[in-house]
């Protein structure tokens, strides 16, 4: 099945670099118009945005968490799609209602460079971790962590996605894509057909864990709901997508990004369900899937994996890029900086595959644990468009956020036990709620304080 896959991506590789033309301007680079200027349309922007979040480890994970705590842990990691909706709202706001150009320019004029700078810094762990998290999952489908089949696996596809992605920037990206989205829904379809009519697909497999409150799986559907309102905020892929097109076409993006990817997950999502519910003692999600379905069905599983994760790696360089050259203005502007800057974070996500974490879904935890001090941030700034929150409040909120995202990594991966014996979704969950909520209440307390001082200000003048 190597062979086959190898060839499958090698396809896949070729025909995207077809598609990638060479950007002659800025605006195709970092913004990603057309040669001609022209913004892209709705349903470039729509599966721009879907292929870019079912990337190879959401698809991974949600198959994982559904082969460990049944179709709740899929619902769980599904919820996360939600984020489309506050996303598109979020946007909506901050650009159309507000006439701010990014997210940095907005929190520039609220908190300043401190603003910018936490935010930079979330978002840059963020879109190395989005490196990372790919080539993994492409090194574990070819061979075990070390191996030579592993290593070579990495290291080719980072190499054949940087190519393309270095050519045309954002507009490539854009142009890959829709095409890969439309091989992935293919390969999908293949695959949930084969699942389908070889007798595998039931109610009773999809239910073989009944919902106990209590159990992983809910837990972590309740730290979805907790995550989702600043999630998307964080990610620098998605918020990019929102400032290319017009407000109607990047409303609708928004909507229709968010159900079909979240039906395209739960389908993924319930191939574990349905190796989990046929589990033997001591097999894999990937041993069961073999023995149940068999060998194509197992190309096209591992295909979909490949194909999404290089749809992610571009649309990642991409915002790296841009990040780094427009955002930051770490380089000077222009396209040759760029290329420089999506060279830089592959080198970084590569070295982090060899180096780091290979728990899959602590990289999603911890950067939605972090990203939680712009929960606040959301609601009292932007949504309630509270001018005189003061930057104590911003920072507290911030340094709060990444403490909780520190103490989760070391507690899930057994390096502290501050929190007890819990399962670690009940921790995240704890931990979750806690930087939520003191984190609004520090927001409450610096508009409070803010408002205070104006009237006694206002009191003491003639």
């Amino acid at each position: 099945m190597d062979y086959q896959l190898s060839a499958l991506v090698a396809l896949v590789a070729i025909i995207s670099l077809f598609l990638s033309r060479k950007a002659a301007r800025e605006g195709e680079f970092f913004r990603g118009q057309s040669p001609d200027g022209q913004a892209p349309g709705l349903i470039t922007l729509v599966f721009s945005q879907v292929t870019t979040w079912i990337f190879a480890r959401s698809l991974l994970n949600a198959a994982i968490l559904g082969f460990y705590y049944g179709i709740w842990g899929t619902l769980a990691y599904g919820a996360y799609y939600l984020s489309f909706l506050t996303g598109g709202r979020i946007i909506d706001q901050l650009r159309f209602e507000r006439g701010y150009g990014s997210i940095q320019a907005f929190l520039a004029d609220r908190f300043g460079r401190w603003g910018t700078g936490c935010y930079n810094f979330v978002i840059g762990v963020r879109l190395v971790s989005e490196v990372f998290a790919n080539l993994l999952v492409i090194g574990i489908l070819f061979g075990v962590a070390g191996s030579q089949s592993y290593t070579l696996a990495v290291l080719g596809l980072a190499l054949v996605t940087l190519c393309y992605s270095m050519l045309g920037g954002l507009h490539a990206s854009l142009r890959t894509d829709l095409f890969q989205m439309l091989i992935f829904l293919l390969v999908l379809i293949l695959l949930l057909a084969i699942v389908g009519f070889g007798g595998h697909f039931g109610s009773e497999l999809l239910a073989f864990k009944p919902f106990v409150i209590s159990e992983p799986g809910p837990i972590l559907l309740l730290v979805a709901l907790l995550q989702i309102w600043s999630y998307p905020m964080h990610d620098p892929v998605m918020m990019d997508r929102g400032f290319l097109a017009d407000r109607e076409t990047t409303r609708r993006s928004f909507i229709h990004a968010g159900w079909i990817s979240t039906l395209c997950i739960l389908a993924f999502g319930s191939l574990g369900v349905i190796a989990g519910a046929n589990a033997l003692a001591g097999e894999s999600m990937n041993q069961v899937l073999s023995r149940l379905l068999g060998e194509l069905p197992m190309l096209l599983f591992s295909a979909s994996l490949v194909i999404s994760a290089m749809s992610t790696l571009d649309s990642t360089l991409s915002s790296a890029a841009k990040l780094t050259v427009v955002d930051m203005a770490l380089l000077p502007a222009g396209i040759r900086n760029g290329r420089l800057a999506m060279a830089l974070f592959m080198l970084l996500g590569v070295g982090l595959v060899f180096v780091g974490n290979k728990d899959l879904f602590s990289a999603v935890a911890v950067s939605g644990t972090a990203s939680m001090y712009l929960a606040p941030v959301i609601f009292f700034s932007l949504w309630g468009n509270r001018r005189d929150i003061p930057l104590w409040s911003y920072l507290a909120s911030f340094a709060l956020a990444i403490g909780g995202a520190l103490l989760y990594f070391t507690e899930s991966s057994g390096y502290t036990a501050l929190l007890g014996d819990s399962h670690k979704y009940t921790k995240l969950l704890w931990i979750s709620a806690t930087v939520l909520v003191v984190g609004c209440l520090m927001f409450w307390l610096g508009g409070l304080n803010a408002a205070s001082r104006e009237r006694s200000l206002m009191q003491t003048q003639p």
